[in-house]
């Protein structure tokens, strides 16, 4: 029980002419936030989205696969949602350009996982038809028909 309390115990100093409420409760604020920040001395390991050397830096090991869609952006989205920690390299020399997307090699399971559900996505919106397409042709169908009708009047009162 002793011990209990002596680690619990905690020494403050303060250096101050008069200890009044205020200077005391500026004294513990300041001594907690010091204690949240204690445990912030290690570096954080970063998540999700990050440089290659960074991802290097966390001893994985990286695995890659080469992308050549454009649309790489929904690709982040999905790898956010399955929490992969990833890198993506733009390779320029190639025309049109890939992208080759580093990733640590314990998350190759939910790297697997996050291209199947990209390439459904992808493939899904490609079977899709534009809704701008769609709608230019329908304009162009009624402007077809309006023009049609005048002409048809026009035809009927010279008669």
């Amino acid at each position: 029980m002793q011990e209990e309390v002596e680690n619990r115990t905690v020494a403050l100093a303060i250096n101050g002419g008069k200890l009044t409420g205020h200077v005391l409760k500026a004294a513990i604020l300041k001594f907690l936030a010091a204690q949240k920040n204690k445990g912030r001395d290690s570096p954080e390991i970063p998540h999700g989205k990050q440089s290659i050397k960074d991802l290097a830096k966390q001893n994985q090991g990286l695995s890659n696969i080469e992308v050549t869609d454009k649309n790489i952006k929904s690709f982040e989205r999905v790898a956010r949602k399955y929490g992969v920690d990833f890198a993506i390299k733009k390779d320029k020399s190639v025309t049109p350009p890939k992208y080759l997307v580093f990733f640590k090699g314990r998350d190759a399971d939910a790297i697997t996982s996050a291209f199947t559900e990209f390439t459904a996505k992808t493939m899904k919106q490609a079977a899709r038809p534009s809704v701008l397409a769609q709608l230019k042709k329908f304009t162009e169908l009624v402007k077809n028909t309006i023009t049609d009708r005048v002409k048809n009047r026009e035809k009927e009162q010279s008669r």
